[in-house]
């Protein structure tokens, strides 16, 4: 059973640093699995928005991440408010999906805006690197890395420490 690890996110990549960090992990996840990453456009925002004009374009980008996401998938939604995880930790969760036969696992990455109640009910779990507010762009390395970290910890690699 080959095991695929999907990234959706919200928002074009341009910083060719954070593209050359993210093929480097996505070049070293491909001996684990079909790794991918599906961009979905952003909604444009201006800088005042009301409550209700911010739930909107949560939704909106909300819908167009949920169109990327199939019935069997296991889905992580980054939250700032989602549980914290040691490294160790997650490695063991992402072990213990595919002992449970669960072959495709998927994590979000919303908008500036983060992520619709919609994306939010549909994650099987929500996950958070902490309480720093980090650009998303910045975010698809971290996660990129540590998805690489926990299969080198299953591994029993020294690349951990």
């Amino acid at each position: 059973m080959r095991l695929n690890i999907k990234l959706v996110v919200v928002g074009k990549l341009k910083e060719k640093y954070f593209k050359q960090g993210i093929a480097e992990y996505a070049k070293r996840l491909s001996r684990f699995c079909k790794f991918q990453i599906i961009e979905v456009s952003d909604e444009k925002a201006p800088e005042s928005l009301s409550q209700a004009e911010m739930n909107e374009v949560m939704n909106k980008e909300g819908s167009r991440i949920l169109d990327k996401i199939k019935d069997r998938e296991y889905v992580y939604a980054l939250a700032i408010l989602g549980k914290e995880r040691s490294s160790e930790q997650f490695a063991k969760e992402i072990a213990d999906l595919t002992t449970y036969g669960h072959s495709d696992i998927t994590f979000v990455i919303g908008g500036s805006l983060g992520l619709s109640k919609h994306v939010l009910d549909r994650a099987n779990t929500q996950i958070s690197f902490g309480k720093f507010t980090l650009p998303h762009q910045l975010m698809r390395l971290v996660l990129t890395e540590q998805i690489y970290r926990a299969f080198m910890i299953n591994e029993g690699s020294p690349y951990h420490k």
